[in-house]
């Protein structure tokens, strides 16, 4: 089956509005290989379109405007009124009727989700597509890029004088070639921000820091963003690694051979933590059983004390190493063991396979590729599905996610994801909470 996208129209012929609405008009339609995400019902003539009516140059400078946010935001756990401005495509305007489609990245994988609608006004018409799709964002890019050469051709051939899409279309292409305007825009982007909209000096302040702590893992932690809360600085964050850290040596934590890193954007996030954990438990011998304390601390390099129950923790989880003397400290976020405990498979699992050799590695709160990962890797080592399986014997209710989660010492929260990531139960409708998403993606 084709898994390409394609953004594209028939023209039809339109009397009135502008010269560019007029040479763009015509029937839009999106198709993922063979599914039709544009497809509607027309009341009027009773017949089922592949897609409505609409001048494709709004959706294109819309596209341009947004290109940013849609290729490198991910979906909050809230989205607000702005994020979906920015990513569902019923808020184009212009007074047409768009697909209601939403667009989320989570900088690696992009999820397109159409959902049907019900006739708006006096418009009988009604979107019926109801699919989500997946694709590399890189591929979701080149689709974007088409379709915006497709509305600029257009224009020209109509000999349309150059007009607002084509200025907006000119600077991200420049920005997009020039490294240091595209890691401004992506940070802009990841912090929920349009273009120069942002708190430019916090985003300064942050590509300052990205020199101290690596550019990825700034990304990381401005996506973990949440309104009327200040991002942690660098300085910040070294006086936690003091304050609240655990030494370790990161040349004694353990690597597993032939592990493949380069399919990330091909599969889904939790797959790469679970096949990361699974050859972590292979390699190097443990059984299929809960994991001890005192084996997660060995396996990380760290003592066991720093799993117990805390009555102060840093207010971020992440290890910061330091490179001079070859140690690093391990700071943890939550107060409680269960909870310890993940933290610190997770930052384990993103040493292990997330491809990266920064000087932080934050475990945080976001819907990222490289978090949903982290978190799959710590369910997987922690919770073995297998195991899992067998100590609940085909009961998946929440008593028994309750009491699995006690003996494998990990939430019922962690027991439940799992559940989902193999299918034994049902996630909700992806896009309706943030957390499908990492079943989803």
């Amino acid at each position: 089956m084709s898994t390409e996208l394609t953004i594209g129209f028939n023209w039809e012929r339109l009397e009135e509005m502008l010269p560019e609405e007029r040479s763009c008009f015509g029937m839009l339609q999106v198709c993922f290989g063979h599914l039709l995400l544009t497809e509607g019902q027309d009341g009027f003539i009773d017949c089922t379109r592949r897609g409505p009516l609409v001048s494709g140059y709004h959706l294109a400078e819309w596209m341009a405007w947004n290109w940013w946010r849609l290729t490198r935001e991910p979906r909050p756990d809230a989205p607000t009124s702005e994020w979906h401005f920015a990513h569902c495509l019923g808020t184009v305007g212009a007074g047409y009727l768009w697909p209601n489609i939403t667009i989320a990245s989570d900088r690696q994988r992009t999820l397109l989700i159409a959902k049907p609608t019900r006739p708006q006004g006096f418009s009988a018409f009604r979107f019926t597509a109801d699919w989500t799709v997946v694709l590399p964002t890189s591929q979701f890019e080149s689709a974007l890029d088409q379709f915006m050469a497709q509305i600029q051709g257009k224009l020209r051939a109509d000999r349309v004088a150059p007009t607002n899409f084509d200025q907006i279309l000119t600077e991200i292409l420049a920005e997009r070639a020039d490294p240091d305007s595209a890691s401004q825009r992506e940070l802009e982007a990841v912090l929920g921000y349009d273009p120069d909209e942002g708190d430019a000096g916090q985003v300064q302040q942050l590509l300052a820091d990205a020199g101290a702590l690596g550019h990825d893992a700034i990304i990381e932690l401005s996506a973990d963003h949440r309104p009327g809360r200040s991002l942690p600085t660098a300085a910040e964050i070294k006086s936690w690694a003091t304050d609240f850290g655990s030494t370790t040596r990161p040349a004694d934590i353990p690597h597993i051979t032939g592990l493949d890193l380069r399919g990330r954007a091909t599969q889904p996030a939790w797959r790469q933590g679970y096949h990361a954990a699974r050859a972590l438990r292979e390699q190097h011998g443990l059984a299929y059983e809960p994991l001890p304390d005192q084996r997660l601390a060995e396996l990380c390099a760290v003592s066991p004390v720093i799993l117990q129950q805390a009555t102060q923790s840093s207010p971020l989880a992440f290890a910061l190493d330091d490179e001079s003397h070859g140690s690093a400290r391990v700071a943890l976020r939550s107060h409680y063991p269960t909870g310890r405990r993940f933290e610190l498979a997770r930052l384990l699992g993103d040493r292990i396979a997330s491809g990266l050799d920064e000087p932080i590695i934050p475990a945080t709160r976001s819907h990222t590729y490289r978090q949903k990962l982290q978190r799959a890797f710590a369910a997987e080592l922690l919770c073995p599905f297998e195991a899992l399986e067998a100590f609940l014997d085909g009961d998946y209710s929440e008593q028994a996610r309750e009491d699995a989660g006690q003996h494998f010492s990990v939430s019922e929260r962690t027991v439940w994801t799992l559940l989902v990531n193999n299918g034994r139960l049902e996630r909700h409708a992806v896009g309706d909470d943030a957390e499908t998403l990492d079943a989803a993606a």
